[in-house]
């Protein structure tokens, strides 16, 4: 079902900015200099590929609330696919947030029945042949069933990614076109009559609609990364996909059965 034996962990500073479109290019010149188009950019014309990403909460919300609350342990449960990949790439990601560091453990499946794993009361991970209690999927699996957590939120975005040539690990991303709905089920797939737009300036700054994100390894910090922080003078600033979606969700659809108890503590 997927190739990922061993846990997948990147301990990694992640810094975000919000930037007006005018601003990718010149920054992607930039870029370019020390790095190239990842794989999904580098077989698109324009250099933008689409994302889904089914985000999961507990039935109260706590991820939600640990975000809200600025809390220094943060946690993020995430089905991410590409959909305009050659093969529908699915992964199953874990995001674990302490501070400004972030430890992420990826999984890819393959099984286009992956959605038994949560649907079938009778599924067992431990009856898989390829079974390792130590992966990343396990992890992801052990972590949504701890905290009962189930899908709340699908969100699509378009996505340029640039990738070091001169560095261990190191990225530069541009989001644009932020899109969300509520979860339907396990399904990865939007519906454009339920997608809303989230390029709202009231959420970011004046003119400002594009998420620029720079991630490195915590101990790795690229000296060009930093130049190019100096040069177009960018600001640093929190900003998550999910929250700004699942607080629209809920205000749009807070009379829903599924989201009137996360309403109440919201609203």
């Amino acid at each position: 079902m997927f190739e990922e034996t061993a846990l997948t962990i990147r301990k990694r500073y992640e810094s975000k900015f919000v930037i007006p479109k005018e601003m990718i290019e010149p920054i992607s010149r930039f870029a370019s200099i020390y790095c190239s188009p990842d794989k999904y950019s580098s077989n698109t014309d324009n250099g933008f590929y689409c994302i889904n990403n089914l985000h999961f909460d507990t039935p109260d919300y706590l991820f939600l609330m640990q975000r809200l609350d600025k809390c220094n342990r943060r946690l993020h449960l995430r089905i991410r696919s590409y959909p305009h990949s050659g093969k529908y790439h699915c992964f199953l990601e874990v995001k674990e947030k302490t501070g400004d560091i972030i430890n992420k453990y990826r999984a890819p499946l393959y099984d286009e029945n992956w959605r038994r794993m949560f649907e079938d009361q009778d599924y067992s991970l431990c009856e898989e042949k390829d079974f390792d209690p130590n992966s990343s999927k396990t992890h992801f699996l052990k972590t949504a069933y701890f905290y009962n957590a189930t899908p709340k939120m699908l969100s699509q975005y378009w996505r340029k990614a640039y990738v070091s040539n001169v560095n261990e690990y190191a990225r530069v991303t541009f989001d644009t076109d932020l899109r969300y709905q509520p979860a339907e089920g396990y399904c990865i797939i939007p519906d454009e009559n339920k997608l809303v737009p989230l390029d709202d300036e009231t959420l970011f700054a004046p003119e400002c609609n594009v998420i620029l994100e720079l991630k490195c390894y915590t101990m790795q910090v690229p000296l060009w990364m930093i130049d190019l922080i100096r040069h177009f003078n960018l600001q640093r600033r929190g900003f998550s996909k999910y929250v700004a979606g699942i607080i629209n969700v809920l205000q749009l659809y807070k009379y829903d059965s599924g989201v009137r108890q996360a309403s109440s503590v919201l609203f």
